[in-house]
């Protein structure tokens, strides 16, 4: 299939706690053209997560079964055993409601969108100001233990080695001064 010019795609990546869900929700809330892409998932749910909104909570062998049908525009096992995609019914569900998918994914996912659909995406970088920081963040949420915010930092100095492979990257010191800075590439993007 073709990929049409109205079929684009904006992606947000970042090291997790340098607070790329935070941007990607005032966009959403502020640009009605956006609809959230939902990744499938084979990690546990959190308490306040809600399965088809957050995220399309799947055990591993129904992920596995729809890997082999071919049915995502991007898999990765991000953590050990933890799987995390994009559904290719997910974007056409988007694109069929005449709105763009704002795909809040990893830095590998991210990449792999980029290969296939080109031009049509956007990928953007989230970047912490430092690792300090973003250790800092990341133990405020207080649901790390010491092994999975190890883990996580680990996997964070690992992602901000791509950074240069993408569209845009925006430092994250600010909020509200990243926010604007993302908010602004995006509408560049969709004006194209």
């Amino acid at each position: 299939m073709a990929i049409s010019s109205l079929h684009k795609i904006i992606i947000v990546t970042a090291p997790s706690g340098a607070g790329k869900t935070t941007i990607v929700k005032k966009l959403l809330a502020a640009m009605p053209n956006l609809a959230f892409s939902i990744s499938a998932a084979t990690r546990n749910r959190r308490e306040n997560e809600i399965d088809g909104k957050d995220y399309y909570f799947m055990t591993p062998e129904t992920f596995q079964e729809k890997i082999e049908a071919n049915e995502f525009a991007e898999y990765e096992m991000v953590y050990a055993g933890k799987y995390y995609g994009t559904l290719k019914s997910e974007l056409q569900r988007i694109w069929d409601d005449a709105k763009f998918p704002m795909v809040d994914i990893d830095v590998k996912g991210a990449l792999s969108i980029k290969e296939k659909y080109h031009e049509n995406a956007l990928t953007i970088f989230i970047q912490p100001p430092s690792i300090d920081a973003l250790r800092e963040r990341l133990s405020e949420r207080g649901t790390e233990t010491q092994a999975s915010l190890d883990e996580r930092l680990g996997k964070a100095r690992y992602e901000l080695s791509f950074a240069h492979e993408f569209d845009q990257i925006v430092v994250n010191e600010d909020l509200e001064t990243a926010y604007n800075e993302v908010k602004t590439l995006v509408e560049q993007f969709l004006n194209k």
